[in-house]
């Protein structure tokens, strides 16, 4: 069973959460994952400096962050992933995209990440994007804050 638990600031629009957990099981689902527990949090983007300053001593801003709590090797994730809407929204202008598919993009970048996949060189980003956009060809919602 995968679940997830879907956390908002208050003082941010919240994504619509079956929306959310339908593109999580999506993109799990994509990579053979039957059990999981994750954890997403929308916050700002002062959580997730803090949280990127924290942990990968680096002071910028970002847009996703996500944390495996368990072993990699393990064929169930224990994760969780932080997006900041503003940041989100920042780089849908940016990207020339609609908000709402840049979160969707964020959330399954995040569970790529727990999967075990990283974006550190080009041919790794590369191969993320291609990920992300079978995923999102896959997923039948195009607005996440639809109720």
């Amino acid at each position: 069973m995968i679940k997830v638990s879907i956390d908002c600031d208050p003082v941010l629009e919240p994504p619509n959460n079956g929306i959310v957990f339908e593109l999580v099981l999506l993109t799990l689902n994509n990579h053979n994952f039957k059990k999981s527990d994750i954890t997403i949090i929308f916050g700002n983007d002062s959580l997730l400096t803090k949280l990127k300053k924290e942990f990968f001593q680096k002071d910028q801003l970002t847009d996703v962050i996500a944390f495996r709590l368990n072993d990699y090797e393990l064929p169930e994730i224990e994760g969780e992933i932080y997006i900041s809407l503003p940041r989100a929204k920042e780089n849908a202008k940016l990207y020339k995209e609609t908000y709402d598919k840049e979160i969707l993009r964020l959330i399954v970048h995040g569970c790529l990440h727990l999967i075990g996949f990283d974006d550190r060189t080009k041919l790794e980003k590369l191969e993320m994007t291609t990920m992300e956009n079978k995923v999102l060809k896959l997923f039948k919602h195009e607005n996440i804050f639809e109720d």
